[in-house]
Formats: structure tokens, C-alpha cells, sequence
């Protein structure tokens, strides 16, 4: 909330004020500099599945649709121009965002294409399992699911 409290990314912002807000942010996230591009990079949580329901148009979340989206920096640009011109309340209409969301997903996905130029990738896959769910993916392969009972029908947000 940092990002969108300082540079009012909760509302309709000039492109100097995005632009003042990505350089702060290219800034704050100066310890991934000289890191080495991944494989694969996948990213998980809030404003990364919000950004591929909005991408999907889902009006109601999907997280098996969600789930293995490639999102790459001309979407995640094409996004945040979408936020950038709109209020929170206008951002509340967009199909496949979730309406609490609406006065932060600005800044997030102004962070996850920081990462993405930080890192020189040029997309990441979005998971929708969790970073446990990664983890065991990781140490015992891709046949592994997560459990069907208990699992929410919404993103952790």
C-alpha cells in the first residue's frame, strides 16, 4: 500500500506520476539487479491473478483458467494503462478484477512489471496454487495436486 498511498494509485494518475511511481519502485527493488534471468518465472498471489482474470475477462473467478496464464509485459503495460485512466470506482466495473482490489492493483501491477524488467524476463506463468504447492512441486515433480477439499474458489488476496 506503500506505492499506492504516496503516489495516489488509488485513482487516475498523470503518466508522470506513473512514471515517478515505477522509478520508486525500480528503486525500492534495486537487490534484484544483476540477478540472473530465470527459465521460468512464476508468479503468484493478488495482483497476479487478479491480472489474469482481467486478462481472461472472467466475471467470476476461475482459478483453473487462472491457473498456467502467461503473462507477458505488453498485457501487464496494457493493464496498466487500463488503471492509470480510471478511479477505483470505474476499475470496480472491469470484468475479472476483484472490486477490493480495485484501489491497489495499480501499484501491484506496476511491481510486477518492475520484476520482470528487473529480472529480463519477458512473461511469467501465474500460479494459483501457492507457494507450497510449488514447493512440493519442486521437490517431487508435476504430479502433484493440491488437495480439492478446502481449496477456496477465491485468490488469497
Amino acid at each position: 500500500m506503500r506505492f499506492t498511498e504516496q503516489y495516489g494509485l488509488n485513482e487516475r494518475v498523470t503518466q508522470d506520476v506513473l512514471s515517478a511511481a515505477l522509478a520508486a519502485i525500480e528503486a525500492d527493488l534495486v537487490r534484484l539487479d544483476g540477478r540472473a534471468s530465470p527459465e521460468v518465472l512464476v508468479g503468484l498471489g493478488g495482483a497476479v491473478t487478479n491480472l489474469a482474470g482481467v486478462k481472461h475477462g472472467l466475471a467470476e473467478y476461475d482459478p483453473d483458467i487462472v491457473q498456467g496464464t502467461v503473462l507477458d509485459r505488453a498485457e501487464i503495460d496494457r493493464q496498466i494503462e487500463l488503471y492509470r485512466t480510471r478511479s477505483a470506482g470505474q476499475r470496480r466495473e472491469i470484468v475479472g478484477l476483484q472490486p477490493q482490489r480495485a484501489d491497489i492493483i495499480l501499484a501491484g501491477a506496476c511491481i510486477v512489471r518492475t520484476v520482470l524488467g528487473k529480472l529480463g524476463s519477458e512473461s511469467l506463468r501465474v500460479s494459483d496454487r501457492g507457494l507450497r504447492h510449488g514447493i512440493l512441486v519442486d521437490r517431487f515433480g508435476s504430479a502433484v495436486t493440491p488437495s480439492e477439499p478446502g481449496r477456496s474458489s477465491t485468490p488469497n488476496p
